[in-house]
């Protein structure tokens, strides 16, 4: 069992995207990326697999407390290095602290200081003023929002400290990943997935983004290790129990589906984690209090929210890709595209946009964080076909079945190519294709180099795609 990140695989990882990238660039030269998308991209890819192979080498040996401590002050280094050159890096491209096509981001500012207004005002009513306020508001959209209310409430609207602490919460986050990783699968798998998350460019570009997705992470990781924590205890408190229940009604009001999703994970690993885990009391204590839990809160809104997302779950992304098809400037081709297509590429999608296209200049800058990701697919397929060939799967089943859950629900969504919303899963990406690297084998590497092939066409034939669509290519 490998305990790094050889250099084998990082290597020629590296030299993969120097050559899709000249490749792209050859073949599109007159659609070519800005060459500061091309520094953003090397600078992701070369330093995440450069860093990989040595801090997973020279951290090996470290004892615990001191890999924590360090893993935890490299990783808040990292994004908050990274949130203080983003910051002023923005204000120069977009003439403000926010990304391009900032939306969303200035809606949740927007409400945040509306909230900080009812704080100072004394009105903590959140859900009925925001609904108001925003003329309609789900349950989902709340959390951030309020969340957000009491730190511009504290600190004068300022967000520069938001992304300060979300910097923060994200290197906690790798902290988390840790120590689930290593209760599953050892010390050395638990490591590498740590160090993995840490420089994973997607986790650490969303800290300076002024979105809800680093909350969800953070969260998302906490409700899986406090309920596998819960699980593999054999000593059962309230407060234990207590703490995963109250994350996954938290989780609700980030995003429904996400919340659904947390608790479709507990009862799956209640229903099919092993007697060794789990033995037939734990389950029935934890599972009445599921269930007292679901009939308390799943009633009024978030239950109308819910039925809503079922509902609409046929038709959503059928509607949502011809309107990306028909609407100005978008891809004529999109309307092709559905869940037979996304369902089996679920786990290397989105593909990295390597040319220019308006208005994508955020699918641009994060274009080398979403290589790394497709790299490290073949490694998560490779855990998936070694616990399954090893009878092995059931261990796991809590991590799994969220992690599956998530991403079955969203290739039948509307937002599948969306890089964003595969965010709540990436840590256990992370966890996964730590655990793959671990088993690699010299037959691994005759695999790889396949795989490295079939990826640079896919690479190529998306970057035709999303010009032809356009009429650019």
């Amino acid at each position: 069992m490998l305990n790094y990140f050889p250099k084998y695989f990082t290597n020629k990882a590296i030299l993969l995207y120097f050559i899709a990238l000249l490749a792209v660039t050859f073949v599109f030269f007159s659609r070519s990326m800005n060459v500061l998308w091309v520094v953003f991209g090397i600078v992701e890819v070369a330093g995440f697999f450069y860093f990989s192979n040595l801090l997973t080498r020279k951290w090996s040996d470290l004892s615990e407390k001191t890999f924590r401590k360090r893993l935890m002050y490299t990783s808040a280094v990292i994004r908050i290095v990274w949130v203080v050159f983003s910051y002023f890096f923005y204000m120069a491209m977009t003439g403000q602290p926010f990304e391009f096509d900032a939306a969303d981001s200035m809606f949740y500012d927007s409400l945040g200081k509306f909230g900080s207004n009812l704080i100072s005002n004394g009105n903590f009513n959140f859900y009925t003023e925001f609904d108001r306020y925003s003329g309609g508001l789900n349950i989902s959209d709340t959390g951030y929002p309020i969340y957000l209310s009491f730190i511009y409430f504290f600190t004068g609207n300022s967000m520069f400290v938001v992304f300060v602490i979300k910097a923060i919460i994200s290197a906690w986050t790798c902290v988390f990943v840790y120590k689930l990783a290593v209760r599953n699968f050892g010390e050395h798998t638990g490591r590498m997935a740590a160090i993995l998350c840490m420089l994973m460019p997607n986790l650490i570009i969303y800290c300076s983004l002024h979105l809800k997705e680093v909350e969800m992470v953070f969260l998302s990781v906490v409700f899986i290790e406090k309920t596998d924590y819960l699980i593999r205890s054999k000593n059962l408190t309230f407060r234990r129990i207590a703490v995963p229940l109250l994350v996954a009604i938290v989780l609700f009001s980030f995003r429904t589906v996400l919340g659904a999703t947390a608790l479709f994970a507990l009862l799956t690993a209640l229903l099919f984690s092993t007697q060794r885990i789990l033995g037939f009391g734990q389950r029935l204590i934890i599972g009445l209090w599921v269930v007292v839990a679901i009939i308390y809160f799943m009633g009024g809104r978030i239950s109308t929210e819910i039925e809503h997302v079922w509902a609409d779950r046929a038709t959503n992304q059928k509607s949502t890709l011809e309107w990306r098809a028909q609407r100005q400037g978008g891809n004529m081709l999109a309307d092709r595209a559905g869940a037979a297509i996304f369902a089996p590429a679920i786990f290397i999608i989105p593909i990295p946009t390597m040319v220019n296209i308006p208005g994508q200049e955020n699918q641009q800058l994060i274009h080398g964080g979403n290589f790394v990701k497709d790299i490290l697919a073949f490694f998560l397929v490779f855990f998936f076909i070694s616990v399954i060939r090893n009878n092995k799967w059931r261990d796991f089943s809590l991590i799994e079945a969220f992690f599956v859950g998530y991403l079955v629900i969203l290739a039948f969504s509307a937002f599948a190519q969306s890089e964003r919303y595969h965010q709540p899963v990436l840590p256990f990406y992370m966890m996964f294709a730590a655990y793959g690297i671990s088993q690699a084998t010299n037959k691994t590497k005759f695999y790889f180099n396949w795989y490295m092939v079939g990826l640079f066409l896919v690479i190529l034939a998306w970057n035709w795609f999303k010009l032809a669509g356009r009429g650019l290519a």
